[in-house]
């Protein structure tokens, strides 16, 4: 799906919750993060948390250098 929104000009990060599968799959982009399976952007009512994922996210969208398909590990909040 991400591959088909990019042929179109939407730039897209996919969230993955597995590494193995990212790796296989090769989005355009994708950020691995270490969640339980439901909870991409991280535990509930974190909000410092899951704005750490998303700009993470964006951050992958920003870096004109990043080359896909590419695979990001989430480091965490700084």
């Amino acid at each position: 799906m991400a591959i088909e929104l990019e042929r179109y000009g939407v730039s897209t990060v996919a969230l993955q919750l597995l590494h193995r599968a990212a790796a296989e799959v090769s989005p355009p982009r994708a950020l691995w993060v270490p969640f339980w399976h439901g909870y991409a952007l991280g535990a509930p009512d974190d909000p410092a948390g899951q704005r750490a994922v998303i700009e993470a996210a964006f951050e992958m969208l920003e870096d004109a250098s990043l080359a896909g398909p590419a695979l990001r590990d989430f480091a965490g909040r700084p």
